[in-house]
Order: C-alpha cells, then structure tokens, then sequence
C-alpha cells in the first residue's frame, strides 16, 4: 500500500513540478478580431494594396504566409532559450514585410515576392534611441538581432488567397 501511495504521490508531484513550468492562459487573448473584420482587412488589403503591386512587379504577389503551428511554437522555445544563453529576456515577436531576391535558380516560384519574417524582441535599454534614419524613437521594444529571425513559411498557391479561403 505504501508503495502504490508513494508511486502515485511521486507521479502526481512530476505532474504538478512540470506543469509549474510552463505558463498556461487559458483566457482569450484580448487581441482577438471577428471573423467579419479579418475578412474586411483582407479584402481592403487586396483591392487597395495588391492592384498597385502587380503593376509594379508584373505579377500576382503574396498576400499570405503560412506557418505550422509546430513550426512557431518551436521558434518560440528557440528564441527563449536563445535568450538566456545569451542574457536577453526575449518579450515579443515582431512580424516583418520583405521581398525575396528575384533569383530564381535559390528562391524558385518565391523569387521577387512578399514574404513574413519573425524577429525576437527584447526591452529596448534606453527611453529613447536615434534610429538608422536619424530620428529618435520611444518604441519601448526593439529587435533582439543576437538572436536569428525565422522566414520560410508556405504562400498560398496561386500566391494571392482570400481569407476564409478553403
């Protein structure tokens, strides 16, 4: 009896010493849009964006990039564990715009179009800090660049997709 008391009692604390560890919310984020508003962002963003990008480039462009969640929740343990090894308390991801390379022959079908890339963020150590432009800025957060950004999710295939799409 005692054995089953300890067996169940030692499995039990695992539990609860595991479970300490990892912080779990399991309110709604208070970021949340409807589903009519991600629809209108989407649709205002491809007849007011993507129109003045096809006449530029010749061709349709991603409005879209796909990451598994699998693939984030790895980055996020990544970037974490980057940080401490590296003194930075990462607080945040900030999501860039870019453009591939129109190099074909490395970058196939994504060659000149639009692509997300995630960056870790940490607290900037300054109230204020000139940026590359000159200017100051009072961002409270800024790019943890010691730490690498993520790139290389899925575009919808053609690369323009309407949200809700299936």
């Amino acid at each position: 009896m005692k054995r089953i008391y300890f067996a169940t009692t030692s499995i039990f604390s695992l539990f609860a010493f595991i479970s300490c560890g990892t912080v779990i919310n399991h309110g709604a984020p208070s970021q949340l849009i409807t589903q009519e508003m991600a629809r209108n962002l989407n649709t205002r963003y491809i007849n007011e964006r993507s129109g003045v990008i096809l006449q530029s480039i010749n061709r349709e462009d991603a409005n879209a990039i796909w990451y598994s969640v699998e693939e984030l929740e790895n980055y996020i343990h990544y970037i974490k564990t980057e940080g401490e090894k590296k003194g930075i308390q990462v607080n945040g991801i900030r999501f860039y715009l870019g453009v591939y390379p129109n190099d074909t022959a490395t970058y196939n079908e994504k060659a000149g179009l639009t692509t997300i890339f995630l960056a870790p963020t940490k607290k900037r150590s300054s109230d204020r800090t000139l940026r590359t432009d000159g200017r100051m800025t009072t961002e409270e957060n800024t790019d943890a660049t010691e730490i690498q950004p993520l790139n290389f999710g899925g575009m919808g295939n053609p690369p323009k997709i309407e949200y809700g799409e299936n």
